[in-house]
This record gives C-alpha cells, sequence and structure tokens, in this order.
C-alpha cells in the first residue's frame, strides 16, 4: 500500500486525499468521486498474504451486506473495487467521530445523549436484523457520532447472514471480548440478542465513563460477560433508561427485548431522562426525518446497483443536534429533537397544597384541645 498517497486515483475514479483513520486491515481516506463528483470515504483493505484469504471475504462480505441495507443510521456503501493486489470499499463520509473517541475524551455522557445513541442505533439494527444481517461487532468504535448528534452504524466486517453463512472457521469467536455476548463467549452463534448485549455494554460505557467487563486477559474479560453482573449505573440515570440497559445485559437472550426495533421504539418513548446540572433543557421535537420503514434492497441492488448504493446517496436524514434526548416517534423513526437551554423552571406539585391545609386544621385542633 505504499502506493497510496495523497492525490492517488484508484480505480481510476478515487482521488485520495487524507488519511483519516488506520487498523490492523487497512486505512480509511477521504477522497474525491471524479464520476459523480462527490467526497466519499474509500476503506482499503491491506495487501494480503496466501494464508489470509479470509479477510479478503470479510472485506466482500462487508461491501455485501452493507450494501444491502438503507437506513438513515447506517453509513451507506457506494461501491467495490478491487485493483491489483488492493480491495476497496467507498462508502459515506461521515462527519464527526466515533464514539469510542467521545468517551476516551469526555468520560461520562449525559443520560440524555446516551438515550438518543442507543436509539438510533438500536434502529440500525433493528433494519439489519429485519435483512437477516447480524453485526457481531457492535462498540464505540464503530458507531460514529456527527457534530448534530445523528448516528451510523459501521463495519460490517464480521457481520454474519441469519441463515448461518458467513467466514467464521471452527472454533473461531469473533468480536471485541469487552463487548462479547455470554453467549459467544460459550461459544454458541450470534443472533440479534447478541447484537442488543452489545449495545448495553455501549451504554453502560457512556454512562459510567468505563467499560462494565474489563479484567487482565481477554478470556477473564469473556468469562466475566459470562459470570459477573455488571457493576450498578449511577444513580442520576433514569428509571426507563437504566431498566432497558439493565434488560439488554440480561445474560439470557430471551430477557432481552425482543427486538431492536421495540428497543428503538421503547426508547424514543421515554419521557423521565433529565440533564442533570443548573439548566434544564426544553426539549422541541424537529419532525420526522427518518423512512417510515427500513429498506432491505435485493441482492441485485447491491454495489454497483440503483441509487441509494453505488450510483446515489441513501435516504435524505434530517440530523439530529448534538447529546440530544430522544422523543416519542413512529415505528422506524429515528428520534429527533433540539434541545435548547434557559434557566431552571420551578415545578409546582399541587397536591401539597390541600395536604398543607389539612396538616394546619389539625394542628391547630391539637393546640385548642391542650389549652382546654
Amino acid at each position: 500500500m505504499n502506493r497510496l498517497q495523497q492525490d492517488y486515483c484508484l480505480g481510476g475514479r478515487y482521488l485520495l486525499d487524507t488519511r483519516i483513520a488506520s487498523g490492523g486491515m487497512g486505512d480509511v481516506w477521504a477522497a474525491h468521486d471524479g464520476t459523480l463528483d462527490r467526497t466519499v470515504a474509500v476503506k482499503v483493505l491491506r495487501p494480503l498474504t496466501d494464508g489470509e484469504p479470509v479477510f479478503a471475504r470479510r472485506f466482500r462480505d462487508e461491501a455485501l451486506f452493507t450494501a444491502g441495507l438503507r437506513h438513515p443510521n447506517i453509513a451507506q456503501i457506494y461501491d467495490y473495487g478491487e485493483e491489483d493486489s488492493l480491495a476497496y470499499l467507498v462508502m459515506e463520509l461521515v462527519p464527526g467521530e466515533p464514539l469510542s473517541t467521545t468517551v476516551q475524551r469526555e468520560g461520562a455522557q449525559s443520560p440524555e445523549f446516551v438515550r438518543s445513541v442507543m436509539a438510533q442505533a438500536a434502529l440500525a439494527l433493528g433494519a439489519a436484523h429485519e435483512a437477516g444481517v447480524v453485526h457481531r461487532d457492535v462498540k464505540p468504535g464503530n458507531i460514529l457520532v456527527s457534530p448534530d448528534g445523528t448516528v451510523k452504524l459501521t463495519d460490517f466486517g464480521i457481520a454474519r447472514a441469519l441463515d448461518g453463512s458467513g467466514h467464521t472457521r471452527t472454533g473461531e469467536v469473533l468480536g471485541t471480548p469487552h463487548y462479547l455476548s455470554p453467549e459467544q463467549a460459550m461459544g454458541e452463534a450470534a443472533t440479534g440478542a447478541s447484537d442488543l448485549y452489545a449495545l448495553g455494554i455501549v451504554a453502560h460505557e457512556l454512562l459510567t465513563g468505563r467499560r462494565p467487563f474489563e479484567k487482565l486477559t481477554p478470556v477473564a474479560t469473556a468469562l466475566a460477560q459470562v459470570n459477573d453482573p455488571p457493576p450498578p449505573l449511577p444513580a442520576h440515570v433514569p428509571p426507563a433508561l437504566r431498566l432497558l440497559v439493565e434488560q439488554c445485559l440480561a445474560k439470557a437472550p430471551s430477557a432481552r427485548p425482543a427486538s431492536a426495533r421495540e428497543l428503538g421504539e421503547r426508547l424514543g418513548s421515554l419521557d423521565d431522562v433529565a440533564v442533570s446540572g443548573d439548566a434544564v433543557p426544553a426539549v422541541e421535537v424537529l419532525g420526522a426525518a427518518a423512512e417510515a420503514e427500513a429498506i432491505a434492497v435485493e441482492a441485485a441492488e447491491a454495489p454497483g446497483g440503483p441509487a441509494g448504493t453505488m450510483f446515489g446517496p441513501g435516504p435524505v436524514h434530517t440530523p439530529v443536534p448534538h447529546r440530544p434526548a430522544g422523543a416519542h416517534r413512529p415505528a422506524a423513526a429515528t428520534p429527533i429533537v433540539r434541545r435548547v437551554r434557559g434557566p431552571r423552571s420551578t415545578r409546582v406539585h399541587w397536591a401539597w397544597i390541600p395536604a398543607t391545609g389539612v396538616l394546619t386544621v389539625l394542628a391547630t385542633a391539637l393546640v385548642l384541645a391542650a389549652l382546654r
């Protein structure tokens, strides 16, 4: 990959600009699509040896799985190509940063922000699950958040079809131990419920600023997922949000929410998330911007197909402001709110007024009785 540098034209179409991320499997570049005149992200797999064909197959799987999904909270795949020994994915360039960077820099996040992130990610997972795809690697590093608060789920590189097809080798457990479900740690197949467990781990980490299960070795961490209860959440976490996070973290898959879509809807209907501090946000609901239903694109609409994959952007999505609380939305819509900070309001508890009157009458009667 030494030839990959600024101004290199990959595939005769994508002019590389800036390397924005690097990892063990390759690099991600911001690039210009000369054909459609737009800025994209290009993920380039590092050259493989003959002993690593499984990584190339997984890379192609990521293109196939993700291109077959269209949802406002899933980073869209536009194209897939190969040049000499290089394979590359062309995808939507998402502004912002992964949650892992946010937590590392800022620590624990507000409940309203966590609810918004969790709701959007759950709806994205719901679209994937309904299309027959399990992500298997839900973690902060794979959840991007734009400055306006829009969440994008990325990296379906180790995703698996619900029909069992995939490239996992016998005895191989894929995923990150800190976000691995108990059933995966025990060698069982990942399901949609496994993704919900991982999302619960992410939410717990966002609310506390630290991973709930972190031991000295990956094996010890995986065993903790199986045997140990998660640490308690902070006292300021609202009860309804606390309940949903705890349900996601249930050791038994059957005890978790019935589906990712249901979880997203429940998170969107919460009304008890408040911000701690000296100001309480007034929440202004903006109108739905997501599609009414997630669209599962047929295999014929994989990279090189119609609009929404290679030849056009995905559905238009009105963004979510940074760190918003979710609002009640229709079944498949993403919670969209705008926070407006103002002075703390004073809530009058009217029920105390008649109660105070009764206490006054009783006290007067006792005084009169004592004087007699």
